[in-house]
């Protein structure tokens, strides 16, 4: 794919990523966080799965699959996006973006503890780059806020989203996984809003707008761009480019929101985009070669 076309899309697609947290924000103006998330990825999950249908992509046909799929859901969808939006209640578009997108570093950790992956000295910097990022953003607080644990475990549940979607991921469809897993973490997340909060949705011009942004165009048009950049495109190179998304994430914060730039989070920020980048840089190289040593292993 030349650079004419893979430039403004990558752009697209991070910025549809990162600005999502400061809409979150404005829309927790008139809905509950929870029941936000439900169904931003309930109809999200909805149209997209009537899609595949309507496509006839390939669906899981026996009952593991579909409960691997479900968990998935629960960690990509519900998991993560449950903690991004209480987070927000209570932290900045800005520190909840920042927090979310270090996700990638864990993966490393992760990767390295519980799958027994090698990664490469520089990726390894990455993360010491990215977690040193993370210190200097939140360490400057004057008061600790619960927000910054919703915002860490967002990261987490992400990080454990990723390794389980590498591990299952290729035996299911692409957008078919995405439909589902989308689908089943919004209904998660519903039945949380009725038992875990006190749900309301105020239905107004603005926040039917909103969810409708969130839904489509942060949930949808982003994750197509996204996939279609992975299949086109050369995986490491596009997953470099994740770094952009917190970026685009602190940019519309301070834009839509008003959210201070301090000195603090704008270095931090930087140690993290620089981490994210390391950590994926010919990512999909390094998966070759662990592949390589598997099989000379076996």
């Amino acid at each position: 794919m030349n650079n004419y076309k893979f430039i403004p899309l990558v752009l697209l697609t991070t910025f549809l990523m990162g600005s999502s947290f400061a809409i979150v924000k404005i829309g927790l103006s008139y809905s509950s966080p929870i029941l936000l998330a439900a169904l931003r990825f309930t109809l999200a999950g909805i149209i997209m799965s009537i899609i595949v249908s309507v496509l006839k992509r390939p669906h899981p046909i026996t009952k593991k699959s579909w409960i691997r799929m479900v968990i998935i859901g629960a960690c990509q969808t519900a998991g993560v996006m449950g903690c991004i939006f209480l987070s927000l209640r209570t932290i900045t578009a800005s520190e909840s973006s920042i927090l979310t997108f270090t996700n990638p570093l864990l993966v490393i950790v992760f990767g390295t503890i519980f799958t027994k992956i090698r990664y490469r000295l520089y990726q390894w910097i990455g993360v010491f780059l990215g977690l040193l990022g993370v210190v200097i953003t939140m360490g400057t607080q004057l008061q600790f806020e619960i927000g910054i644990v919703f915002g860490i475990l967002s990261a987490v549940f992400w990080a454990i989203a990723t390794l389980l979607a590498n591990k299952w991921g290729a035996t299911f469809d692409t957008w078919v996984l995405s439909a589902y897993q989308m689908l089943f973490g919004g209904l998660l997340l519903l039945l949380a809003s009725f038992l875990f909060e006190k749900p309301f949705f105020t239905f107004n011009g603005q926040s039917l707008f909103i969810l409708f942004w969130l839904s489509m165009m942060s949930s949808i048009v982003q994750f197509a761009i996204w996939y279609y950049l992975l299949q086109k495109g050369d995986p490491g190179k596009t997953s470099a480019y994740l770094f952009l998304a917190p970026f685009f994430g602190v940019i519309t914060g301070w834009l839509l929101l008003g959210d201070h730039l301090y000195p603090s989070l704008i270095i931090g920020g930087l140690f993290i985009i620089i981490g994210i980048y390391l950590v994926n840089r010919k990512f999909q190289n390094l998966k070759q070669e662990n592949a390589s040593i598997e099989i000379q292993n076996r």
